[in-house]
This record gives C-alpha cells, structure tokens and sequence, in this order.
C-alpha cells in the first residue's frame, strides 16, 4: 500500500477548544497527572475518561480500554488536540489497530513522547504532523516557561522554533523533515514492521535508563536493517540515567561514534527527551540542521 506524500497540519487549537486526555501506556502518577489537567483547564475544555485511572500491572488497564479510549480520541470530531498523561509501555501493543488514518480526514494535534514515539510514528505513516512533547503528568511538575511552550505549540504552530548551541559532532548542513522520538521505540517498531522513516529525514533520538552497549545495539540494528540509510542529519537529544554500565562506555560515546559512521551533519544536545527542558517539536515540520553552527531550525512553513 502506497502512502501519502502531502503532510497535513492540524489546526491551532483555540482557548476553550476540546482537548482529550488519555492513558494509553502505563500507569501514572496519580498527583502529577490531576495537577496537570488542573492546569490545562484553565486555558481548554479538558475531557478524559473515568478508566483512564485504570492499573493491570504496567499498563493503564487492559488493551481493549486502552484502544477503545485512543479510538474515540481519534475519531471524535470536535476534538481539537489529544494529550497522552505519560509513557511507559502499551501503545506498541493497540497502535497499530487504531483508525490512525482517521487523522487524514479530521486532523488534529496530538501531544507526548517516550511510548507515545509509536503514536507518533504510526502518525508520522500518516503524513500528519504531530508533536512530540511533554506529556500530561509532565506538565503537573514543570516550569511555566515549558507551560508556555506548550501552549504556543497547540495555539501557534508556526511559530518557528530556533535551537543553537548545539554540539556538533559531525559538520554539514541538511534539510528534511524532523522525525524521531524515543531510541527504544523507534527499535521496537522496527522490529514489528512498523518504522517507515520519511525520506530525507533529520532524525532526532533520545532515552532513558537504557546502557551503553543496548543503544549501541538498537542504533546498530537500525543501521544494517536499513531504516538510517535515507537519513539526512541527525540530532540528538536527552540521554538520561543512561549509565556507561560495568565497561565505562558513555552512552554519548555510543551515539557519537554509530551516527558519525552515516558521514551526515550530527548534533546533540537538543533539549528534548526525559528531562524537564523537554522543548516541543513538530514531528514533519521542515527542519534546518547546520552542524557548522550548532543550529536547529524547526518550521511548519
């Protein structure tokens, strides 16, 4: 089956517009996830599902809760952004028997990362543009300047998004569209059959907890399979508690030394992944990689 070449972008999202909170990975901290959604209704009309406080073990209840939940969330029509409450583990077991391509015809946002990278990229299959960001019990212990980062991405899209300051380790300069999230996800999905990185991607990784030598092997993987190969840049971003384990590799020596091998523009130091700095991007949007200068150009434009 072909897919589509156009990416589609939702519309803003507009104070008092209906957003749709859901479980569809593990379960959350209660605290965090209600302070969340505490203060997300200030601004919009906050809809969740009573199941969504479901626990079995480390999912938020069973598969069919959570599909039911994500399916109503993709097919509601006056839903106006979908916000994930936090990763774990799940999505890889419902994502791909949700009506994702639902989201062609009645596109709107969709808000998270970590496990939420396999929404992302069943999305990203989709060519609808998707934001990879904080998740809701994230947004329970924030700062307001990520709050405010939050809302300028559901409200103002095209605003561009400008990141300097970035290491670079590999030189060049590149242009794609931004596609990525979580190492360990984007791994999985490759091995489900499900990763169809966009041609000429910039490609944007992080994680979490993972050593050294299980990156080298999820990055080595992606390598010899061949879902790196029309791979544009590369940047990378959080690595975190990501110990160099008993041999004293660091997981940035790991990255450093796989990605270089691709002979394309490489950054890190993105402040995107499991940190509190985890800055807002829209996966599809057009991303500008100048690895000379350290620079991360990000627009819907």
């Amino acid at each position: 089956m072909s897919l589509p070449t156009e990416w589609i972008v939702p519309p803003s999202v507009r104070p008092g517009a209906r957003v749709r909170v859901i479980a569809p990975s593990g379960p959350f901290d209660r605290a965090l996830v209600l302070r969340g959604l505490g203060w997300l209704a200030t601004r919009y009309r906050i809809e969740f599902e009573a199941g969504m406080f479901s626990r079995g073990g480390y999912l938020a209840g069973s598969d069919e809760r959570r599909l039911d939940e994500l399916t109503r969330a993709l097919t509601d029509p006056g839903v106006a952004a979908i916000l994930i409450t936090r990763g774990g583990y799940g999505l890889g077991r419902i994502v791909h028997r949700a009506p994702v391509s639902e989201l062609r015809r009645s596109p709107r946002w969709i808000l998270g990362f970590s496990d939420a990278t396999a929404l992302h990229v069943e999305t990203a299959r989709e060519r609808v543009v998707s934001w990879h960001g904080p998740n809701v019990a994230g947004l329970g212990r924030c700062n307001a300047d990520l709050r405010t980062a939050v809302i300028n991405a559901l409200e103002r899209p095209n605003d561009p998004i400008c990141i300097a300051g970035l290491r670079p380790w590999s030189s060049g300069q590149a242009e794609g569209p931004i596609f990525g999230g979580n190492l360990t996800v984007l791994f999985t999905c490759a091995a489900a059959g499900r990763l169809t990185i966009p041609k000429g991607a910039v490609l944007f990784l992080e994680d979490v907890t993972e050593q050294s030598y299980r990156l080298d092997r999820m990055l080595t993987a992606l390598m010899v399979g061949g879902h790196l190969r029309a791979v544009k840049a590369c940047v990378v971003g959080d690595l975190t508690d990501c110990p160099p384990g008993p041999h004293g590799v660091p997981a940035e020596a790991v990255f450093a030394e796989r990605l270089t091998c691709l002979g394309i523009p490489v950054l890190a130091g993105l402040p995107v992944g499991h940190s509190l700095r985890n800055q807002p991007l829209p996966l599809g949007a057009r991303a500008k990689v100048d690895a000379n200068r350290g620079e991360l150009i990000v627009t819907l434009q």
